[in-house]
């Protein structure tokens, strides 16, 4: 099985999935540029979400958007200014509305309203206000922890592997792969914002970063055999080496993350909406770690290895050959 041999072909399918998102991400950038290329949630933004569910009511029987919007405005002050809610059904009998950021004590005020406008029990699923200053502060501890990640991993795998010829290699490599992931999975959470009003909050952040350990936990399983490997077949070639390292881990690659998506699986289908955005960005990028650790990272050691840049664009010289 010689995976190698065909790394250019899986360059471009890594291209042609990740490029559809960073589409979406410049489309949603355009439509609100205060936002950036995917829909932050409170807990980077600032502001109150209010989620509550009605107890023996009909989709028909919902409150309607303009109604919600009344409410707020009634308790709406200079001070407080919670008008124009974003108001979201959230399945048959629940609303998810978010604002500007509130007490406690007018949260229960409009619940009381919602209650009477109603005329049904009102539940609430969850509420969470957030300080726009606390959002920025979050946001900021995000990308730092982001990057963080990304300079420990590459520390730590030109240490493990400093025995080994250019280790450095290894770390950019699996850096490479991991940005592949992140891309990926930031470009699906794009177009779901786009497609459905998908938010991210700290659970994206949550999922975004297991992501990052998945991606790099697969590189380094195929770094290390190519590390023992070339112990082993000194006189081989190093792209077959690599390549015979690959096929010795793909097994356990595998295996190792359907166990994992299946999991995953069960969860998106049986499991509560309250965690179905967090397990389906988790499945993309786990099913994307695999890919990357496989098809990206280890292939690029061998691009790196060969200078193939070297030729990209230069022309193949044919052989002049000799009619019969």
């Amino acid at each position: 099985m010689n995976i190698i041999k065909n790394r250019y072909i899986y360059f471009l399918i890594s291209l042609l999935v990740i490029v559809p998102g960073m589409i979406f991400m410049g489309i949603n950038w355009a439509n609100n540029p205060s936002e950036g290329p995917i829909h932050l949630g409170i807990d980077f933004t600032g502001g109150a979400l209010l989620e509550v569910q009605f107890d023996g009511i009909t989709q028909s029987e919902l409150p309607t958007s303009q109604e919600v919007a009344q409410i707020y405005e009634k308790y709406s002050t200079d001070a407080m200014n919670i008008t124009d809610p974003v108001v979201q059904s959230l399945g048959a009998d629940g609303l998810s509305i978010r604002s500007r950021s509130m007490s406690n004590e007018t949260k229960d005020l409009i619940l009381n309203d919602l209650r009477e406008l109603s005329g049904k029990q009102t539940i609430i699923l969850n509420f969470t206000s957030v300080n726009p200053a606390i959002g920025q502060e979050v946001t900021r501890a995000a990308i730092g922890a982001v990057a963080m990640a990304a300079i420990a991993i590459l520390i730590y795998i030109w240490y493990a592997f400093r025995s080994v010829e250019h280790s450095i290699r290894y770390g950019t490599a699996a850096i490479i792969a991991m940005l592949h992931d992140v891309l990926l999975v930031l470009g699906v959470e794009a177009m779901f914002s786009f497609a459905f009003g998908w938010e991210a909050d700290s659970l994206f952040l949550t999922a975004l970063l297991t992501v990052i350990g998945f991606s790099v936990h697969d590189s380094i399983v195929v770094f290390d055999r190519i590390r023992e490997n070339l112990g082993i077949y000194k006189k081989l070639d190093y792209e077959v080496v690599v390549n015979h390292s690959i096929v010795q881990t793909l097994d356990r690659s595998i295996n190792t993350q359907l166990t994992v998506m299946f999991t995953l699986m069960a969860m998106v289908l049986f499991g509560g909406d309250s965690i179905k955005h967090f397990v389906i960005i988790l499945l993309v990028g786990v099913f994307s770690g695999t890919y990357s650790s496989i098809f990206n990272a280890a292939p690029i050691l061998v691009v790196w290895e060969n200078k193939e840049w070297k030729t990209w664009f230069k022309k193949k010289e044919v052989t002049p050959t000799l009619n019969a």
